[in-house]
């Protein structure tokens, strides 16, 4: 980015260390910032490059975390080497959770940061030091685990007026040990690049992604699948055309490969591993696609004599059911 391109952007980067995760939270208007702004790497730490953004101040910012430099050092070596520095701001939490901030003298007013335990908050181009102190009182009181804490942080800074030359791209960037998906350390990695509203799009998109990929939810409200909970399962797998059988509430062998063929066809794969018991999520939104079924064949008249009353689970006349996996990018 050129020194014209410098555009408003405010973000946050964050330690949590009761789940040893770190993660980057931004909104800027400027399109797809979170191809820029935001880099992690688990037991390492975050950053966030912003205003006139240097690109390098990624990797190179986590290779010197890696080699067990602290943040503040990170941001100083940084820093120190860039003959641009005055246009740069900078955000570096490390592994061990301490945050260090640099806001250069020719950032765009307002520019300017707060650091607290465990994040530092960053903006330039605001409506105000209102801004970065909003989102640092967020982070502070929100209940939670990072990523509820980070977004909640994020739209704190927009309630304060945000960047003063509006919205356009947010994203959320989290990592942590073996916690993404197929055991990848990253945990969130979602970008909205260009809407009129990105945080609220954001808040709607990781809403899609912890219902069908993260395991947030207390083990424990985990329940077995027998009685009247497997013949309620039962009921809406048939409705949606997976399931064949009588309504027992025996969870038998076609029973369990009725759900697993769902688990894998809704992407739940990552979360719902164990087909002996179901997550009250899962165990919702299966019951709402049943009663969405249900509703449009009441409401819908078939062109097909019995096309829409098989669900959209039952394989076309002739065809066998899917018995592999669907859940795949």
């Amino acid at each position: 980015m050129g020194t014209a391109q410098r555009f408003g952007t405010f973000s946050i980067v964050a330690y949590d260390p009761q789940r040893t995760a770190w993660g980057v939270a931004v909104q800027s208007r400027f399109i797809a910032a979170g191809a820029v702004v935001p880099s992690a790497e688990a037991g390492v730490g975050a950053l966030a490059s912003q205003a006139l953004a240097n690109v390098r101040f990624g990797p190179e910012g986590l290779a010197r975390l890696r080699g067990g430099a602290s943040a503040e050092e990170t941001v100083r070596a940084l820093i120190d080497a860039d003959p641009e520095r005055e246009h740069r701001q900078l955000g570096v939490v490390d592994a061990r959770g301490r945050a260090a901030s640099y806001t250069g003298a020719k950032c765009l007013d307002f520019a300017g940061h707060e650091i607290g335990d465990g994040f530092a908050c960053q903006g330039n181009i605001l409506f105000g030091p209102a801004v970065v102190r909003a989102m640092a009182r967020a982070y502070e009181s929100t209940p939670g685990d990072l990523l509820d804490r980070l977004l909640a942080a994020l739209a704190a800074g927009q309630r304060e007026g945000g960047d003063r030359r509006g919205m356009q791209a947010a994203a959320l960037l989290a990592v942590k040990a073996g916690a993404g998906y197929g055991g990848s350390d990253r945990w969130v990695d979602l970008r909205v690049d260009d809407h009129p509203s990105p945080i609220e799009e954001l808040r709607r998109v990781f809403r899609l992604y912890d219902l069908t990929m993260l395991s947030r939810e207390d083990p424990a409200s985990r329940v077995r699948i027998e009685g009247d909970v497997a013949a309620a399962l039962q009921h809406d797998l048939a409705v949606l055309g997976y399931y064949t059988g009588r309504l027992t509430g025996s969870w038998d062998a076609s029973s369990r490969a009725a759900f697993g063929r769902f688990v894998d066809e809704h992407n739940f794969e990552n979360k719902q591993r164990d087909l002996g018991e179901v997550w009250p999520s899962v165990r919702e939104y299966l019951k709402e696609r049943a009663a969405q079924e249900t509703a449009r064949r009441t409401r819908t008249a078939p062109i097909v004599p019995g096309a829409l009353d098989r669900g959209p689970g039952a394989a076309a006349p002739g065809d066998r059911p899917s018995s592999g996996p669907e859940g795949r990018p």
